[in-house]
């Protein structure tokens, strides 16, 4: 494992021992070789997945699971997410939501960027598209991951998740 990075499902806890969330955010980029150079120096760390038309950082420091995607995405933020280590925290997380009265779609065993996933997603009040997410397990395959809000309204360019069947590792 490269200095920085860990592996997609390993667990952080705080100082009070309390299991840690991680930051998300996915970026789209055209030129992911020129990007993954870029992120690669700044964040001073290889990606920790390196897949066709994908790369994904899994930091401790700054906490977050960075990810750049070609696939279809518009370039820059496509959108924001918060990670969780057990289904108790996504759940939580839901609830949390639900109480900000958020739109929500809740996917199970979503199959999307490499990952299998139990998912929430949201918009905030500007828009701004935002996942909940506990990861399950890896795969081989980029998935797909097709849900109305994850593009946005009025936009015909599915979001990174927009593939509409799994797609083999090239």
């Amino acid at each position: 494992m490269l200095p920085g990075n860990k592996d997609a499902h390993s667990k952080s806890v705080d100082w009070k021992g309390q299991p840690m969330k991680r930051l998300h955010v996915s970026v789209g980029v055209t030129d992911l070789e020129h990007s993954v150079e870029f992120y690669t120096t700044l964040f001073d760390a290889k990606p920790t997945v390196r897949k066709p038309g994908y790369a994904k950082w899994m930091l401790d420091d700054p906490r977050v699971n960075f990810v750049l995607d070609s696939r279809g995405c518009r370039e820059g933020v496509d959108h924001l997410g918060i990670q969780v280590d057990d289904d108790a925290e996504l759940e939580g997380m839901t609830r949390q939501l639900a109480q900000a009265e958020a739109p929500l779609i809740e996917q199970s065993s979503a199959e999307c960027c490499y990952s299998k996933s139990d998912k929430t997603w949201s918009l905030d009040p500007v828009g701004v598209r935002w996942e909940v997410f506990h990861t399950h397990d890896d795969l081989a395959w980029y998935g797909a991951d097709t849900h109305p809000l994850h593009a946005p309204l009025g936009d015909t360019k599915d979001g990174c998740c927009g593939v509409t069947s799994s797609v083999e590792a090239e």
